[in-house]
């Protein structure tokens, strides 16, 4: 059985089954981008980008002999798609944007993720002021430190016990 190579540029980088380019696949059109080059804009596997077909969040603007094909303003909606992410958003709760829900109910949406941004960074601004003062405690062993005693206590649940052995607040 002879092995067929495509042409250089015919095949996606690291494709194959349905989504591989046949030797006879249409060209793209100018500008048109296949999914192993927009996944590869921004250093993703394609299969993440099949997977949010899959759920609804970015779908190609047509096919090519089974082929995807993205226009290029889609590396737009594959930036908001990762900002979402990066932001905490579902694929579920990025879909509800993309389908365009009323301004109420997406004021709503945007509130809960701004509430729960802000207990991230509470928290990582309070396990950054622990790892500084750790840096700069003068005690011999910082875990001995009473400041910092007292932070790992307050982050005990109630009446576990602290340091020590004694019941935490």
């Amino acid at each position: 059985m002879a092995v067929m190579t495509a042409e250089p540029g015919t095949t996606e980088p690291g494709t194959s089954g349905p989504d591989a380019a046949a030797p006879d696949a249409a060209a793209p059109d100018a500008g048109e981008l296949t999914i192993g080059e927009l996944a590869g804009r921004f250093g993703l596997a394609t299969h993440v980008l099949r997977h949010w077909e899959d759920m609804g969040v970015l779908v190609p603007a047509r096919r090519v002999g089974g082929q995807r094909r993205y226009a290029p303003g889609q590396a737009a909606e594959v930036a908001m798609i990762l900002l979402g992410k990066e932001s905490g958003f579902s694929l579920e709760e990025i879909r509800r944007f993309a389908d365009g829900p009323g301004r109420a109910d997406r004021r709503a949406l945007l509130l809960r993720r701004r509430a729960g941004l802000l207990e991230r960074i509470a928290a990582a601004r309070a396990s950054l002021a622990l790892v500084e003062h750790a840096l700069e405690c003068d005690a011999e062993d910082f875990r001995r430190c009473p400041e910092f005693l007292r932070t790992v206590t307050a982050r005990l649940p109630q009446g576990a016990s602290g340091p020590g052995g004694g019941a935490g607040g």
